[in-house]
């Protein structure tokens, strides 16, 4: 309910299967009202206008116009928020993907089985993530024809004659933890961070374990560093982003080698940033520098007050650039966060505090 109102839904799926199947799971909660249905992307995009739904699912694959130019197009014009109710194969990975950047809140992946599928094994996970974007302060969006370019900062050391590290300086770790718009957030984030960072950064995003390759892919393509899904055994590297797969919890061990564990969700979570966390504030000490991001939820509160106790740097993500705060504003509540910073300003604070260490090398202002 949104002040006692009926969530309002717009569904937009070519498949009348599709349709029915959404509108009998929303009609049985009692807390939405499904006020309209498109076959295609240009009718949600005229109903979404007519109709201002409190959100939209959105297909991708329909005819005329698909749903990432309708999202594209009602982000930029008349912005709603959308989840994406999308295939889990990988081109239906890549797209979902697209449509985050370009402003959808969140998605469900489509269990496998074509038009026989079991949406009632998503039903929990729908209507939890339609609450949720219903109450999301949606921005507009900028028309994108084609995903970002790297923002070039610039490489470490940045000044010829800069000190190297010292020999055997401790290998700086950065973690980028997110959940609920964490892949647009991280689009935006991890291009901000140098070529060279004498530091390995650890991405950890709550998503299904079969869109974290594709993550990491379209991850690479706008970042100055490489990028790879993380691989069980393989030791860290300084300059190297690795992202978490998403049916894995991921533990760091002397001397940094990743340990990936596929067991039980933790606290409901499967990667539990706390998990991460922890094992890294116990390896890296006051060599570890957090951001805790937009999402969900309070996953990694528990973990920023171990980084903190062992002497690393937090940081959290502000409101204004979060598109839901409840992660930030759950860790801020623990008293272990340094600083809260607008989204363009993180990768600053965090590439400061590795220049500031013992024997690190100079670095620019990014």
């Amino acid at each position: 309910m949104i002040n006692g109102e009926k969530i309002r839904v717009l569904v937009a799926d070519d498949s009348a299967f599709m349709r029915k199947v959404l509108l009998s799971i929303l009609d049985s909660d009692g807390s939405f009202e499904v006020v309209g249905e498109a076959r295609d992307g240009r009718e949600t995009v005229e109903k979404s206008a007519r109709l201002k739904p409190h959100v939209i699912t959105m297909d991708i694959n329909m005819p005329h116009v698909d749903g990432l130019e309708a999202t594209e197009i009602i982000m930029s014009t008349d912005p709603r928020p959308i989840l994406i109710v999308s295939s889990e194969s990988k081109e239906g990975a890549k797209a979902t993907l697209r449509a985050l950047e370009l402003g959808a809140i969140d998605f469900i992946a489509k269990p496998s089985g074509g038009v026989d599928l079991d949406m009632s094994s998503v039903r929990e996970e729908l209507v939890r993530k339609l609450r949720i974007a219903s109450k999301v302060r949606v921005i507009r969006n900028l028309l994108r024809a084609a995903p970002p370019k790297p923002v070039r900062t610039g490489l470490w050391p940045p000044e010829a004659g800069a000190a190297p590290a010292a020999p055997g300086a401790k290998l700086g770790i950065v973690v980028l933890a997110a959940s609920t718009g964490g892949p647009a957030t991280l689009m935006k984030l991890v291009p901000l961070f140098a070529a060279g960072i004498p530091a390995a950064l650890l991405v950890v995003q709550h998503m299904p374990g079969n869109f974290t390759q594709q993550f990491a892919e379209q991850l690479a393509s706008v970042s100055q560093l490489p990028v790879k899904q993380a691989e069980n055994g393989e030791l860290l590297r300084a300059g190297q982003v690795y992202v978490c797969p998403g049916n894995c919890h991921l533990r760091l061990e002397p001397p940094g080698r990743i340990m990936l564990d596929g067991g039980p969700r933790i606290a409901g979570y499967r990667p539990c940033i706390d998990v991460t966390l922890e094992s890294v504030a116990a390896l890296a000490g006051a060599n570890a520098s957090v951001a805790i991001l937009t999402g969900m939820g309070n996953d990694g509160a528990r973990g920023v007050m171990a980084i903190q106790e062992n002497g690393g740097l937090v940081v959290a993500q502000d409101e204004a650039t979060s598109v839901i705060f409840g992660m930030p504003s759950e860790a801020i509540k623990t008293g272990a966060v340094e600083q809260v910073l607008p989204l363009e300003q993180i990768a600053a604070a965090m590439t400061r505090r590795l220049a500031a260490r013992p024997g690190a090398a100079r670095v620019a202002r990014v």
